[in-house]
């Protein structure tokens, strides 16, 4: 799949799991009213941004060779971002966040290569190239930001996810997809609005998935910098829009200062926000991500890490004081004053260290689930990863002794020891033993006849978070969507009109065309009555130039105006553009 992306080293490190998401970009799919969208986004957005972005965004667009007239090749941009130490590959509309995060994590941007039609030009609640290459790509250019890009990914693709999230994913990705579709009736839109809208109003707690989402998109995509007072702009979903760009800089928008706050703060992709967060510089981002990482399970382990693993009902892992790693689906933890002391997975589990997966304890040697006590023995203030070799003989702790292990909040190990497993350090991690019992008061743990035990070492969880600790130790190319993107479908009058466009953007490039100026306008005009964005594109290359064409081009586009006052300003504001560029 990668060898059809211009060579670039960082796609190189890209795991297996994360090169499922990828699709070729066919820049050839694109038609040249798809490039006049983009030109007239680019074009008013530049003219626009350069008064309120923040300064990053125009150096970054020269930076990262983003044209203002061609949609972006992705080949192109690979060569360029690999000098900035990025990369960027193309998928299929939105993708799960945790994998959108990790491919943040490796320095790679998705960008979904789609682009909005021509009726959506202001905004699309579907992710297209216009928000992700001019919103997203031109920003990373700052090494402050692209940092704390990076690191955001790495934290959030850590995340712990509710089943709630995945649901709210699906429901989301099913709307941007029909919204942006030609023939969807609003009788499916409004059906798919108000599902979005019933699962993000639901009264539960929000995820660490759900929270750090929030993050991402009053940072990455809605940010503000500054002061409330006198914001800049830098997210991307700012960026990208001609509409809300505009519209973030009215007083009718909410400035707040940025915080840990924000976590909470839901949003609706479906309407402008009526809110905004302003930071006062990048660091501040920094700050705040590890403010909120320090909350998470990833950080702080313990019972409700593991808590919130079993309620994830997905993939995670538990990591153990000894650096011992547990994945598997998490499925009963018992508790002692407030701490774990036994936990327990379903199905296939694999055991790493240091992220990688411990020789002899695949899913293949553990296929069933795995099981083990947490913590310190009763009665001994010593922990096992902390005694020493003369401590560990002194307690029977050696290979080949019988050995019954009482655990402080009562769970009981009995059984042969077969061999230990240290880490680097020496610690034993791992004990495994033959014809051994585990129980709980009453309950039975563990039965002899299942088998040998691997009993995990450590004396308490320092950490628990989504995903596996070694990535090949499942399988996760499992990827599959309830819907994929709806092309527009190819007409006579569609591809006629293409070849208009195309005509145009030929005189304007100085390359033999099709159609005169006046010949692509008269068609436009009596077969095309509604379309005003190539009529705009002639008044460019006519206007200064005393003749008719100029007055018809003129005349005819206040025609549509009249008949189309919902885009009447974006009319307006095409003429504006042009014609300030010939005042000296």
């Amino acid at each position: 799949m990668l060898n059809k992306i211009e060579s670039n080293a960082i796609l190189d490190r890209l795991p297996v799991h994360l090169q499922q998401y990828i699709k070729p970009q066919n820049y050839e799919d694109y038609t040249p009213v798809n490039h006049a969208v983009w030109r007239y986004v680019m074009r008013k957005n530049v003219d626009y941004l350069s008064k309120v972005a923040h300064e990053s965004y125009l150096e970054g667009l020269k930076q990262t060779g983003i044209s203002i007239n061609h949609i972006p090749n992705m080949y192109g941009m690979n060569r360029i971002l690999k000098e900035i130490g990025w990369a960027a590959v193309a998928v299929d509309g939105f993708i799960p966040p945790a994998a959108f995060m990790e491919f943040q994590a490796y320095n790679v941007l998705v960008i979904a290569s789609d682009i909005r039609q021509l009726e959506h030009i202001e905004y699309t609640p579907a992710p297209d190239i216009i928000h992700e290459g001019a919103g997203h790509a031109p920003i990373i250019a700052n090494p402050e930001y692209a940092e704390y890009l990076r690191r955001f990914g790495e934290i959030g693709c850590k995340a712990i996810s509710s089943s709630r999230d995945y649901e709210i994913y699906e429901a989301i990705r099913h709307l941007s997809i029909i919204k942006e579709a030609e023939d969807t009736s609003q009788e499916q839109i409004q059906a798919a609005e108000e599902k979005v809208d019933r699962l993000q109003n639901e009264a539960c707690e929000l995820s660490e998935m759900a929270q750090i989402r929030n993050l991402h998109w009053w940072t990455v995509e809605y940010g503000l910098i500054g002061t409330p007072e006198n914001p800049k702009i830098y997210g991307a979903g700012l960026l990208s829009s001609i509409g809300e760009s505009a519209w973030c800089m009215t007083d009718k928008v909410r400035k707040i200062p940025y915080s840990i706050d924000a976590c909470t703060q839901e949003f609706d992709i479906t309407k402008p926000q009526p809110q905004l967060y302003v930071t006062p510089d990048f660091a501040h981002l920094s700050s705040v991500l590890e403010e909120f990482a320090n909350k998470m399970a990833l950080r702080r382990g313990g019972l409700e890490g593991v808590q919130k693993l079993i309620d994830s009902k997905n993939l995670g892992t538990i990591e153990m004081s000894t650096g011992l790693q547990i994945s598997g689906n998490f499925s009963k933890v018992i508790a002692h004053d407030g701490k774990p002391i036994y936990i327990q997975t379903s199905g296939k589990t694999a055991l790493s260290h240091r992220e990688k997966e411990l020789v002899g304890h695949s899913v293949k040697n553990h296929p069933d689930g795995f099981g083990s006590p947490i913590g310190s023995l009763k009665g001994i203030n010593l922990a096992i990863e902390d005694m020493s070799p003369r401590d560990l003989r002194a307690y029977d702790i050696y290979e080949g002794e019988k050995i019954e292990f009482e655990f402080e909040g009562g769970i009981k190990v009995k059984g042969e020891i077969i061999t230990g497993t240290r880490n680097l350090q020496g610690k034993i991690i791992l004990i495994s033993l033959k014809a051994c019992s585990v129980t709980y008061g009453d309950e039975i743990l563990f039965k002899p006849e299942w088998g040998n035990y691997d009993m995990a070492i450590g004396k308490e969880i320092i950490s628990a978070f989504a995903g596996p600790a070694d990535n090949l130790s499942f399988d996760l190319i499992t990827h599959k969507t309830s819907s994929t993107t709806i092309k527009s479908k190819k007409t006579p009058e569609r591809e006629e009109l293409a070849s208009l466009y195309a005509s145009v953007r030929n005189i304007r490039e100085g390359k033999d065309a099709k159609f005169s100026l006046e010949a692509a306008f008269d068609l436009t005009r009596k077969h095309h009555p509604n379309d005003w964005l190539l009529s705009v594109e002639i008044y460019e290359l006519v206007v200064g130039k005393e003749g008719k064409l100029t007055k018809d081009v003129l005349k005819h586009l206040q025609e549509v105006k009249s008949r189309r006052p919902d885009i009447s300003h974006l009319i307006e504001g095409g003429i504006n553009l042009i014609d300030a560029q010939l005042v000296p």
